[in-house]
């Protein structure tokens, strides 16, 4: 689904049309998705297979991509604050075309290491850049069009998804050439991001003022209830990231293989494209942002709750794939009820023109209490406890989150 189709489906449903800016910021999502997914799901098996790495050693420079990425979302974040959106954007594709070519071409160890740090950095800079503008447009849009910054925020997660979906196509295509192919492919793509925002992204944004850098750390460590948000949403992740973790070691032990772990994530892709813009309208209408949030995480704690039930009823055959394809539904509608929320909501708690330091913060936050956790969720699934407590143990955690959850400020 393309974003003009998802726009003109906001105009059919009575909603404002998008501004020029907002519009381009979609596309820039999808784009960035589209390149990114068409190299990523085929890393792993290229390091190990193609270049020889051990499997410790490759499972090391995954979580060093991760580190380097959503860790230092908050610095990109921060520039962007300073610098504006547009130099940073434009800082970050020519970095990641740099990351992508090198890694197409990269045969040792270092150099292996120094590309995957060099694309996640890119990522550092301009997501949390175009996340934090698509927020604050979307606030503008709010106040002046009356149209719904939530729903903004779905539309460009849907708009990521689509993106997500629609790259590990192209790059298992291109795979038949060969791993090479799939980089450099992915690096034209960043170029022609890189040519198109270069003409079309304002050289100056209204209402953006850049700010020093110095002491803005200080009053957002002491928003209590904007560190209290991402908790919340870091707990979302740790959960949400079990699709990678525990969900495959669940397929294969139901089904003795990894072939339906494919159809689960692209279930969960096509869930989010045809199914986001209702269900951020429903629960606009019905629950407003904490509400939404809390149910997000209430879903998302069933979903490991229905696979604990499935492995105390060790169902076999066909029906041995239902607690997974139940996990992966209810996760996912949680994703959709907390993510677009937790972003729309974050301008509430930002200072004055520090949105993009807030916005990198909830990812960074986030992405370390994920990669804290996700140690001791492979722990956990490997300690060899009863079938179902580990799932059940887990389910706990989004559960307890929803207690996190502030009032809004």
């Amino acid at each position: 689904m393309s974003t003009t189709g998802l726009v003109s489906r906001r105009k059919a449903s009575g909603a404002p049309p998008l501004p020029p800016l907002l519009r381009l910021l979609m596309v820039t999502q999808l784009a960035f998705n589209i390149g990114f997914f068409a190299v990523l799901p085929f890393l792993a098996e290229h390091l190990g297979a193609s270049v020889g790495l051990a499997g410790w050693l490759v499972g090391f420079v995954l979580g060093l991509r991760t580190f380097s990425q959503q860790g230092l979302f908050v610095v990109g974040g921060a520039l962007a604050d300073r610098y504006g959106v547009r130099p940073v954007v434009l800082a970050g594709c020519v970095l990641r075309i740099a990351g992508f070519a090198w890694l197409g071409y990269a045969e040792r160890v270092w150099t292996v290491v120094a590309a995957v740090l060099l694309i996640g950095f890119a990522a550092a800079l301009f997501s949390p850049a175009v996340e934090s503008e698509v927020a604050r447009q979307a606030v503008l849009h709010e106040r002046a069009d009356g149209g719904s910054r939530t729903r903004v925020l779905a539309l460009f997660t849907v708009a990521g998804q689509t993106g997500a979906f629609v790259g590990p196509l192209l790059g298992a295509l291109l795979l038949e050439v060969d791993f090479r192919a799939v980089c450099l492919t992915g690096a034209s793509i960043f170029v022609l991001v890189l040519v198109g925002h270069a003409r079309l992204l304002p050289q100056h944004i209204p209402g953006r003022v850049g700010l020093r850098l110095r002491g803005a750390a200080g009053p957002l460590l002491r928003n209590r209830r904007f560190l209290a948000l991402c908790c919340a949403y870091g707990a979302y992740l740790l959960a949400y990231n079990q699709l990678y973790l525990a969900l495959p070691a669940e397929v294969e032990r139901a089904t003795g293989s990894q072939t339906p772990l494919a159809w689960l994530f692209a279930l969960s892709s096509l869930l989010v494209v045809a199914a986001q813009l209702p269900v951020t309208r429903w629960a606009g209408e019905r629950l407003g942002p904490r509400g939404a949030m809390a149910g997000g995480l209430a879903s998302i704690a069933a979903g490991f709750v229905v696979v604990a039930v499935g492995r105390y009823a060790a169902p076999t055959g066909t029906a041995a794939l239902l607690p997974a394809t139940g996990f992966t539904v209810l996760l996912t509608f949680g994703q959709m009820l907390v993510a677009p929320v937790a972003r729309a909501w974050t301008p509430d708690f930002a200072e004055d023109g520090r949105l993009g330091l807030y916005t990198g913060a909830l990812s960074s936050v986030s992405g370390l209490i994920v990669l804290s956790g996700s140690a001791a969720t492979g722990a956990l699934l490997g300690a060899g406890l009863p079938p179902a407590v580990p799932w059940l143990l887990l389910a706990a955690v989004p559960a307890a989150a929803v207690l996190l959850l502030p009032r809004r400020p």
